[in-house]
């Protein structure tokens, strides 16, 4: 769990990396609230809105930073639940009940922030099970990239690297003295750590070496020394004897990683233009400085200006899992829930298949979510959405009564304004307004089904593919 002993200093006069102070400028509104839960979790409901909108900047980044962002809806014995879904899960043998059980995490959880980390993890040490085919082996991946997930980057690359699903997915079993196997040697390198043009092809041969032994027994990582090479290998221009654990530790104080890592988280944090490459470099600077301590990192850039500039706003693509769990969370859709697997099932239509991302550099994001099939598909879920049966909930939005609830009116207008602040912040543009509006038909016909058409046609608009 993320304290406040995490964070990295204070950045000096001049940094990239101020802390953000509302202003004339910038204040801090609902839109800036929305941002907030959007980039840093799966959105949020109207009442929690409310509450970080009243409490200011600081009590709220504080509660997203500590796990303790969501109120009322954490269902009793979450955990209890969540091992119960994932032990029943791994010994079915169906991917399925893995998704689900992972989604059910995702809009449960205490600590919506850490279930963004956690696929954020999954996304950087990608790991297929089409090539592991064991569950309960990408389960206890999933648990390790939880449980570290704001852990100092070497403790988590460590796990990572040992751990079996990832061994096998890299086909370690294979690599031993005399008959070296590079794959995993190669993705270390070029995708968990320094990146391309830091290293070379005798790099990644030597490195292989210094890996041999590394393999899976019984399902448990197992270091096996007559398997391992112990002749004298040269890594990053390095003479030595290394072992797999001298490999690692090498390249976690590699100046590369740290840039690798800035760079990786921004790419949570930020969308598009959003963050300069000198902003990136201090970030980098600053983890070098504090043992590459992921929680802290993220501290720093979710209290920052950067974070919350003009820049930064409605300017990252929506993933397909942020875009299918996200309107949950931001309509209520909790009670009764739509179904796990289902939601899991939409958000693999979309081009994000959990537990089976395409190639080990993952799902590459940003724009390659917009495709015209994607877009198709994502009005599909709209619709289903508002329609509730498509999302395994036997009742529709019920818009109307949500937007009474939080003191608005029942009509278009009314209604068209209070959707867009739950799932935009505020409404694009008046221009905008009037185009949802036409939408929806003669104002003589207003009823709970245009209703539920507004949520649809707002949650397919080009604005709600952006957070």
């Amino acid at each position: 769990m993320f304290t406040e002993s995490n964070e990295l200093a204070t950045p000096e006069r001049g940094s990239a990396w101020t802390r953000y102070i509302p202003d004339a400028n910038t204040p801090w509104n609902l839109t800036r609230v929305v941002h907030l839960h959007r980039r840093a979790g799966f959105a949020a409901s109207w009442n929690e809105l409310q509450r970080d909108l009243k409490d200011g900047p600081e009590a709220s980044i504080d509660r997203v930073l500590a796990g303790k962002a969501r109120s009322g809806e954490i269902p009793e014995g979450f955990e209890t639940t969540s091992t119960l879904l994932a032990d029943a899960a791994a010994a079915s043998n169906d991917p399925a009940r893995l998704k689900a059980w992972w989604v059910f995490r995702m809009l449960f959880s205490p600590d919506p922030l850490g279930e963004r980390l956690t696929l954020l993890w999954h996304n950087h040490f990608a790991t297929s099970n089409l090539k592991v085919d064991n569950l309960e082996a990408m389960r206890r991946q999933n648990e390790t990239f939880r449980r570290l997930a704001r852990a100092p980057f070497g403790e988590l690359l460590t796990a990572a690297v040992q751990d079996p699903a990832l061994l096998t997915w890299l086909d370690a079993p294979a690599n031993r003295k005399g008959h070296p196997n590079e794959n995993l040697a190669r993705e270390l390198m070029e995708l968990f750590t320094l990146g391309i043009g830091h290293f070379g092809e005798p790099d990644v041969q030597e490195a292989a070496r210094a890996l041999t032994g590394w393999t899976v027994n019984e399902g448990q990582f197992r270091a096996v020394a007559t398997r391992h090479d112990e002749g004298e290998k040269t890594i990053l221009g390095r003479a030595g004897r290394w072992s797999g654990d001298d490999l690692i530790g090498q390249l976690r104080e590699h100046p590369a990683t740290a840039e690798r890592l800035a760079r990786r988280l921004c790419s949570l944090f930020f969308g598009e233009r959003a963050i300069t490459d000198d902003a990136i470099a201090q970030l980098a600077a600053s983890l070098r400085q504090h043992n590459l301590e992921i929680g802290g990192a993220v501290a720093l850039i979710v209290r920052s200006n950067l974070f919350f500039a003009a820049a930064n706003l409605r300017s990252r693509i929506v993933g397909p899992v942020e875009f299918v769990v996200g309107p949950i969370r931001a309509f209520e859709l909790l009670e009764p829930p739509p179904s796990t697997l289902v939601l899991a099932d939409w958000s693999a239509r979309l081009g994000q298949d959990l537990f089976y991302p395409p190639n080990v550099g993952g799902w590459p994001g940003g724009r390659s979510w917009l495709t015209t099939r994607s877009l198709i598909g994502r009005a599909n879920f709209a619709a289903a959405l508002a329609e509730g049966r498509g999302i395994g909930r036997p009742e529709p939005v019920n818009a109307l009564a949500l937007a009474e609830r939080d003191g608005r009116g029942r009509g278009p207008d009314e209604l068209i304004a209070h959707v867009a602040e739950r799932l935009l912040g505020a409404e694009p543009s008046a221009k905008w307004h009037d185009q949802i509006a036409a939408s929806l038909g003669p104002r003589s016909a207003w009823g709970p089904e245009q209703a539920g058409r507004a949520v649809a046609l707002i949650l397919s608009c080009p604005e709600a593919q952006l957070a």
